[in-house]
């Protein structure tokens, strides 16, 4: 029996502000003037000390916000992680500032699950009720619910386009005013909140004394504005009704739910007083991230609620300082990017530089993105031909190769083990492909050297397999284009045989009559070389449009070389 602590009711009120006491702890007040405390491994005591949690640990590292370093990801339980992260307000098209941050996180989420076996329960919140909806709305003259539902429509649109994974769920902040309400009456009750005579309700930041700010330390942030406020830190949980706004009913009169709570109530509705990740972009750490952590730990009286918080990197137009956002009119919106760049172009750009980095917006950096996936491209035709025995080489290194892929199989689980670090999983890839291709240079003359054509056909599994896991499809499967896409490569393919046919022609020499002399090197008569010439022409049109034609290791019963496609770029 753990013994009890007398504790005069000043004390114990002072003690309630400074300290936040886990669920663990167990605090129960045995009289008025008496406390009992049992410790707990949960508990942190005072300031903003990180607890490294117990659970299960994944073998995994990963940035922590919260201590500013690389940490151990550690589950509450195995193979599960529970995730939260804060979804769009949707009161404008998104951008691709938004997109960056959304792609960059479900490539973790798929290395995860994927590559690691951990179940990702991931939560998303909609806000669809903001000063900013209300304010389009005005100027649109709909209603904000209206505008919210299109643009939440275009959102969800716009992240099938990027092949993000959909959340388990998204939940609407108008559809949890009840469980919002409930959550700010707890942060009342536990002294951390109050309300003003106007129907205002605030965060009392000095109740929770040092404890606040452990992401970007307390500082001397101001919140918003308010004339009834104690502390100018304090933040609105609940904002007064005021005219052509929507409004729901509360304990403090009509009104609606402040920035941060919504997303405080939301995951703690979903996942309870424990948090395994909670993920958003940096300019979300401060204030919003910050006042989530006050409140949930005020609510559920915890020492750490969320224990691992990402952030990824702003995107900047190149040359810019300053962020892609709407308020600086500076962005493209997913929808008009897409009209010049893939998808797939757009992931291997977030793929080329880690998810917590800054990132850089420019067409050269698009460009290198698109150079990427064209290498790999072209390395897969040349591949595939190989195996097909449509593309003659010297004899393959099988032994080096296989060593290699063994290699490269073991660096990239490395990298992803080590904070999702994508930039060197792309370059052990690409170091991969320059290693397959410098065995698949063409020889013109046909040679009885052992061909491997497994080598290369695990080559190509592998690479596939792991942009597959990374959201990038080689194949670039598009259901609207699947037939014209298949019938336009056979109609190349046919071009191109053609060609070869008539190109064959035009080499062909007629056999001596007999009693004249043979030439000693025969050569084509003078009336096909216009063929030669417009097979030429064609051959170097075709290479314009990305379509290569190479000699191959078809021999015809002549024994000369025949053609065919080898590379078929997109």
């Amino acid at each position: 029996m753990w013994p009890c602590i007398t504790i005069c009711r000043p004390l114990l009120l002072k003690l309630r502000s400074r300290y936040a006491f886990s669920k663990d702890t167990r605090q129960t007040l045995v009289s008025p003037s008496k406390l009992i405390f049992r410790p707990s491994a949960s508990c942190t005591g005072v300031g903003k000390k990180w607890t490294r949690p117990t659970g299960y640990d994944t073998g995994l590292k990963t940035y922590n916000s919260l201590t500013k370093q690389k940490e151990p990801l550690i589950l509450a339980q195995e193979g599960i992680a529970t995730w939260y992260s804060c979804g769009p307000t949707v009161y404008d098209h998104a951008h691709l500032g938004h997109a960056c941050s959304y792609v960059r996180f479900d490539i973790i989420q798929r290395v995860l699950s994927r590559v690691f076996g951990i179940n990702v329960i991931h939560v998303m919140v909609i806000t669809d009720i903001d000063d900013k909806i209300i304010r389009r709305a005005l100027e649109k003259s709909v209603s904000p619910t209206v505008l919210a539902r299109m643009y939440e429509e275009e959102f969800k649109n716009d992240m099938l386009a990027l092949k993000v994974l959909p959340p388990a769920v998204y939940l609407r902040v108008t559809e949890n005013i009840p469980q919002i309400v409930a959550f700010i009456e707890g942060i009342i009750r536990n002294e951390h909140a109050y309300a003003t005579k106007q129907g205002d309700v605030y965060f009392d930041i000095g109740s929770i004394g040092d404890r606040y700010g452990k992401l970007m330390g307390a500082g001397d942030a101001t919140g918003e504005p308010g004339t009834e406020k104690r502390d100018s830190r304090d933040f609105a949980l609940w904002k007064a009704s005021k005219p052509q706004e929507p409004s729901w009913e509360s304990p403090w009169g009509k009104g609606r739910p402040g920035w941060h709570i919504e997303c405080s109530t939301i995951a703690s509705s979903v996942f309870g007083s424990q948090l395994d990740i909670h993920s958003g972009g940096i300019d979300l750490a401060f204030p919003h991230h910050e006042n989530e952590i006050a409140q949930c730990e005020a609510y559920h009286q915890s020492g750490q609620w969320g224990n691992y918080f990402l952030h990824s990197g702003h995107l900047h137009l190149k040359g810019s300082a300053e962020k892609m956002s709407k308020s600086l009119n500076n962005y493209i919106t997913i929808k008009d990017f897409l009209e010049s760049y893939s998808a797939n172009e757009f992931r291997m750009f977030c793929l080329l530089t880690k998810y917590r980095s800054a990132i850089d917006y420019s067409d050269a950096s698009l460009n290198e993105a698109r150079s990427s996936l064209a290498t790999i491209t072209a390395f897969t035709h040349d591949a595939q031909a190989y195996m097909r025995g449509q593309l003659q080489c010297q004899a393959v290194e099988e032994g080096a190769l296989w060593e290699r892929l063994a290699e490269t199989k073991a660096n990239v689980v490395r990298a992803l083990a080590d904070d999702f670090d994508t930039p060197r999983v792309v370059n052990a890839i690409m170091s991969l492909v320059y290693h397959g291709n410098r065995h698949l240079q063409p020889i013109t003359k046909p040679d009885r050297s052992p061909r491997s054509p497994a080598v290369f056909g695990a080559f190509l599994a592998y690479i596939r397999e792991v942009f597959e896991v990374l959201g990038v499809d080689l194949l670039d499967r598009k259901a609207h284009s699947v037939d014209s896409s298949g019938t336009l490569e056979n109609v190349v393919e046919q071009l191109a045989r053609f060609r070869s046919d008539v190109r064959a022609f035009a080499l062909s020499v007629q056999d001596t009559p007999p009693g004249e002399p043979a030439h000693a090197s025969p050569s084509p008569c003078s009336e096909k070389l216009p063929l030669l010439k417009a097979c030429d022409t064609l051959r170097k049109d075709l290479a314009s449009m990305g379509v290569h034609i190479r000699v191959s290791a078809c021999v015809c019963q002549k024994g000369e070389m025949r053609e065919g496609i080898i590379h078929r770029a997109r």
